[in-house]
């Protein structure tokens, strides 16, 4: 399925192999991807990082390549907490431009 993000189209792979949850393990991915960002936006080594995190280097390595298994929404979560990172979720209807409601992850500025 194609999501429209702006004047961009995104076609999400997660749902295009077909993975059952697609649309979850897609906001899971984002969650870690903005992890790994905020870490490498401080400079942060990955050993520094983990610490700042209070997770194990090998379990940030893992975050760092996109493997999140054993990382739940929650726990990714509280990871961002711990980077003084907010995060706010929101509920509301489904864009018309999906074909079901799901999950999304978005950067903002600022609440």
């Amino acid at each position: 399925m194609k999501e429209k993000i702006g004047p961009v189209i995104r076609d999400d792979l997660f749902e295009r192999l077909g993975l059952p949850n697609a649309t979850e393990y897609r906001a899971r991915v984002d969650l870690a991807f903005l992890i790994v960002e905020e870490c490498n936006r401080r400079g942060l080594k990955q050993k520094e990082a983990a610490e700042v995190l209070g997770i194990s280097q090998p379990d940030y390595s893992k975050l760092a390549n996109a493997r999140i298994d054993g990382f739940s929404q929650e726990r990714l979560e509280k990871l961002l907490n711990r980077l003084d990172l907010h995060v706010r979720i929101q509920v509301g209807p489904r864009p018309p431009s999906t074909g079901s409601a799901g999950v999304a992850v978005e950067l903002v500025e600022g609440f």
